[in-house]
């Protein structure tokens, strides 16, 4: 599968003869992507041990990041944090996506309707990334905020992503997410293969503490126009505020209606 077609699932050093490929810009997004909520202080031993690039390399790499203000130096410390540039990047993308901007008012009233945590998210490479949240379920403790990420194959909103893409799609995430981490992937391909054979009777996702046992979630995917990035919905809600069939009773019906709406304020008919 093209890395032009899914973006994300590409390893740089795969594309090392490629000529149009940018090694060196490739270098320092990755030293960009090291950098996490836990994690968000890091040292220059620490970027090399997490993206496997030549010290060296990283310095030079965080000295010109730190010159263009996407990181940060802290003297202190003698590490850096990520820098406002960063912050900048996203935000036109965020601003320019008709689909957040006509989703919201509705995942407004699905919140108050079921209350639950509503949230809006497509891919990023081998991870689900909310781009819009409205949060309710206060019980929930992984209560999410736009760009924080969720596993893609573990999560009933990561699965609904996949399962809006053609099989071609499907069986390149599928391959990634396997040679990514075996383990991992054997344990998820079974909340996999049960999604499979229900989703195109009910046409949303579940998942009962797949992810973290205390948050249980069903979501749908949102179709979109032809070469708009995959959107899907989800409703979270703690494990301890659930009673038998919640999910699928009352809030599904809810689920679906809304994202019929937001389709139909998108244009999607």
């Amino acid at each position: 599968m093209s890395p032009i077609t899914l973006p994300g699932l590409v390893n740089p050093h795969d594309l090392s003869t490629d000529r149009q490929f940018s090694m060196n810009l490739a270098r320092g997004l990755e030293v960009l992507r090291a950098f996490t909520p836990l994690d968000p202080v890091l040292g220059n031993r620490d970027i090399s041990d997490r993206t496997g690039l030549p010290k060296a390399t990283v310095s030079r790499l965080t000295y010109t990041l730190t010159l263009l203000g996407y990181l940060s130096h802290d003297e202190r410390l003698q590490k850096y944090r990520l820098g406002s540039g960063v912050l900048s990047l996203g935000y036109p993308l965020l601003a320019s996506m008709r689909v957040r901007q006509a989703a919201h008012v509705f995942m407004e009233q699905l919140a108050r309707e079921t209350g639950c945590t509503v949230n809006l998210g497509m891919r990023d490479r081998t991870n689900v990334v909310y781009i819009d949240t409205c949060r309710v379920d206060q019980g929930n403790v992984y209560q999410p905020d736009i760009g924080s990420t969720r596993p893609l194959l573990s999560t009933s909103i990561g699965r609904a992503l996949i399962l809006a893409c053609t099989m071609a799609e499907r069986t390149a995430i599928l391959n990634h997410l396997k040679v990514e981490d075996r383990e991992r992937f054997a344990r998820d391909k079974l909340f996999w293969d049960e999604e499979v054979k229900s989703f195109d009777a009910r046409r949303f996702c579940h998942s009962r503490g797949d992810w973290r046992t205390e948050v249980h979630a069903i979501a749908a995917p949102i179709r979109q126009p032809r070469n708009e990035s995959t959107i899907a919905l989800n409703c979270t809600m703690s494990a301890h505020r659930l009673q038998k069939d919640t999910m699928e009773r009352e809030v599904a019906p809810r689920l679906l209606d809304a994202v019929r709406q937001i389709e139909i304020a998108c244009g999607i008919h």
